[in-house]
């Protein structure tokens, strides 16, 4: 008698076995997924860090070399162009950023991708 009922139920624990092992490489590939995102954010914001330092540190040198260059003749004007070169460089970096954010590829797409299959998979009789 308890072989008919270890095998009636052979069958369900091999389904539900095989349902935990799906969701275990599921989870597996979030976690790979999120330890690369996590990497390839430090980086970029480490390079972004260090550019807008050294870009800052052009800026203030450049408007101190242009201040002195025209400081007898046009002093104001050259400065006003200055102010005016930044704005624009500031928008369209500002745009940029936006648009990037904008365009930027779904997390856990490949995951989200995997269950899609998985589902359609158990939805067929």
């Amino acid at each position: 008698m308890t072989t008919d009922t270890n095998s009636q139920h052979s069958p369900l624990r091999r389904m539900i076995g095989s349902v935990f092992s799906i969701l275990q490489t599921r989870l597996e590939l979030i976690g790979i997924e999120l330890a690369e995102e996590k990497d390839r954010l430090l980086a970029v914001l480490f390079l972004g860090l260090a550019a807008m330092m050294l870009a800052t540190m052009m800026l203030i040198t450049l408007t101190v070399l242009v201040a002195i260059a025209f400081w007898d003749t046009w002093r104001w004007q050259a400065l006003a162009v200055i102010t005016l070169v930044y704005a624009a460089a500031a928008v369209f970096c500002a745009l940029r950023a936006r648009s990037m954010l904008r365009s930027a590829p779904i997390v856990f797409e490949a995951t989200l991708n995997e269950f899609e299959k998985d589902r359609d998979l158990f939805r067929k009789p």
